[in-house]
């Protein structure tokens, strides 16, 4: 049986991880979140969309 998972809830535990273990700092970690909000309303978002389609695409015909 196949599980999918959501890309966002993937790594919103990834990050979530790393800063329990202290691998991440807050500020960095917002400024990313600040970074990636701001990029998603730019013309590059349907670029950064269609790459990781066809990289999860390819991953899953694995």
């Amino acid at each position: 049986m196949a599980i999918s998972i959501s890309a966002v809830v993937l790594l919103g535990i990834i990050a979530f991880v790393l800063l329990r273990r202290g691998s991440v700092r807050i500020w960095p970690a917002l400024t990313c979140t600040g970074f990636g909000f701001f990029l998603a309303s730019t013309s590059a978002a349907p670029t950064i969309t269609d790459a990781i389609g066809a990289i999860t695409g390819w991953i899953s015909s694995i």
